[in-house]
């Protein structure tokens, strides 16, 4: 393309030339926040450390690879399957969400909600049977159950045509229902999570009331108030004390010689924040995190505790229920499965990752390859690098190169 070609064709979106003829659609929802988003429940938990509890979750599940794969007889990975399905769990979920995205959303909408739906809001072919193939499956979106019925569950969604949320009727085939592990921890009406916000409530409430700017005054006065007469004259005087306050310019008035002031806001003890650490405790420990975890010094043994009793469990409820619902049974029978692995080594230091790599290639466990894979480097030409073989060990120039025969050998010898 010459100069000219590229003048002509050239596009810049602030010139105010509009080549592709866009236009802004008529008719959808407009909006000044994302209106995909799924919103929490209680609005009181964006005020508080749960929704941070949560969020921390939701993205150590979104760091794990969920691949739709072949596996063999005895349940090993062989192969990565190319359809739609494994597009969604690691591209593109739908126009709005990445696939990392969309595992997040699940996460956290499961963890607020209880239970949610995964539905199928895009498919080459209309679902007729109980079943769902997963080429067909071209977009999914989190959806917030509104009522169970036997057979069916109507379901709060995003609707992208739109730009507004409405409610569908879906077969329960048809979508992936996942409930939170947790959920006797964190959805039942008098679970740990529930004590705790409405604690913390309580403790707003006391904060508000002592900061509210109320001098809290007694103000004692020379004489008796027994009689209609007297008690209107205090009132008089409250009514009169609160004008000098009110007018003065530095908040300062007066009163009498023979008046008394006792002033009552002082601070008051309870217990409401010793039962908030002891809930607060108690969460830490039945969810398997610590403040540890949230502030990135963590141990080895302290994450991997973290791993196994928390992040494990949604994993494997998410992949169940999407082996269950978009796996046909014969796809299941030709081993298709879906796939949840995490890196192993992203938690490891580099100081070990040189003694790692030489005891998974010296034991022919992994190749050299492999092992740059991991470390970010890009692969070897060498053929060896992509050999299970021991480098410390002399090997027979035939294993190490198959194309060469043993007439070439013997020459070269």
């Amino acid at each position: 393309m010459n100069i000219f070609e590229k003048v002509k064709r050239g596009w810049n979106a602030f010139n105010g030339r509009d080549p592709t003829h866009m236009r802004m659609p008529s008719g959808v929802e407009v909006s000044s926040f994302r209106p995909d988003k799924q919103r929490g429940v209680f609005f009181y938990n964006d005020k508080t450390f749960i929704s941070s509890i949560k969020n921390r979750i939701a993205m150590d599940v979104a760091q794990v690879t969920f691949q739709h794969v072949k596996v063999d007889e005895n349940d090993r990975y062989v192969e990565t399957v190319n359809s739609t399905l494994n597009d969604i769990l690691t591209l593109e979920a739908n126009k709005d969400q990445t696939a990392r995205a969309f595992i997040q959303d699940i996460v956290y909408s499961m963890l607020d909600e209880g239970v949610i739906a995964i539905c199928p809001t895009i498919t080459d072919d209309e679902p007729r049977d109980a079943s769902i193939n997963s080429d067909d499956i071209v977009a999914m979106r989190v959806g917030r159950i509104v009522q169970w019925y036997p057979d069916f569950v109507l379901v709060d969604l995003y609707n992208e045509l739109t730009g507004r949320r409405g409610q569908i009727l879906y077969p329960k085939w048809q979508v992936a229902i996942i409930e939170n592990p947790l959920y006797v921890i964190m959805n039942e009406p008098n679970s740990i999570l529930k004590r705790l916000l409405r604690k913390l409530t309580l403790l707003d409430a006391v904060d508000e009331q002592s900061s509210s700017g109320k001098l809290d005054l007694i103000i004692q006065l020379p004489y008796g108030l027994k009689s209609a007469a007297k008690m209107q004259q205090a009132e008089t005087r409250k009514h009169d004390i609160e004008m000098q306050l009110s007018s003065s310019k530095y908040g300062i008035a007066y009163i009498d010689g023979t008046e008394k002031v006792t002033q009552l806001n002082r601070p008051i003890e309870n217990n409401l924040m010793n039962q908030i650490e002891y809930l607060t405790n108690t969460l830490y420990g039945q969810l398997g995190v610590t403040q540890a975890i949230f502030d990135g010094t963590a141990d080895e043994q302290t994450m991997l505790n973290y791993y196994n009793r928390t992040i494990e469990p949604i994993v494997y409820t998410i992949v169940d229920e999407f082996k269950r619902k978009f796996l046909t049974q014969t796809a299941r029978t030709q081993g298709h499965s879906i796939l949840a692995r995490r890196d192993p080594f992203k938690l490891t230091p580099v100081s070990q990752i040189a003694e790692i790599a030489d005891k998974f290639t010296r034991n022919e466990i992994l190749t050299s390859n492999e092992i740059r894979s991991i470390v970010g480097f890009k692969p070897s030409n060498d053929p060896k690098a992509d050999q299970l073989i021991n480098s410390n060990l002399n090997h027979d120039e035939s294993i190490e190169n198959p194309n060469l025969n043993k007439e070439e050998i013997q020459n070269e010898q």
